[in-house]
């Protein structure tokens, strides 16, 4: 497919997933928000971005909401991997930036789920993020 570029034939693992680039309308929106109003704004335009779920989340009022935002945007992640040809498992590279927002939103799920006391989410993101890719596991550490 054209959003996926091959891994090294030594590797023999899956090829990298690169999703879809963000509208630069949903960029300029999160760029210029100010209040946790503008973030929802963003959202409430362009739901089906984990970038603007994560950003959402990032501004959440407690644990709960951080957590239910961060949930949406690792599932609308989800649908946009699957979409650019990824099967359920292999690299999501943080090099490529439209990645950024998934992988964002995974590591504070997990994140959320620590703060909630939901021990085996938290594990399960750490793996599943550290599993797609180790360069966002170790700078969002």
């Amino acid at each position: 497919m054209a959003n996926e570029r091959p891994v090294g034939l030594s590797t023999g693992g899956p090829p990298e997933t690169v999703m879809p680039t963000p509208p630069e309308s949903l960029l300029s929106a999160l760029a210029a928000a100010t209040t946790r109003d503008d973030v929802a704004s963003a959202v409430g335009r362009f739901p089906t971005w984990s970038l603007a779920w994560a950003a959402l989340g990032d501004v959440g009022r407690d644990d709960l909401e951080r957590y239910a935002a961060y949930r949406v945007g690792y599932h609308r992640g989800l649908d946009q991997l699957r979409r650019s040809g990824w099967k359920g498992h292999g690299p999501v590279p943080w090099e490529h930036e439209p990645n950024r927002g998934f992988l964002r939103a995974l590591n504070a799920l997990g994140r959320a789920a620590a703060g909630i006391h939901e021990d085996a989410e938290a594990e399960r993101c750490s793996t599943f993020l550290r599993d797609s890719s180790a360069t966002a596991a170790d700078l969002l550490r």
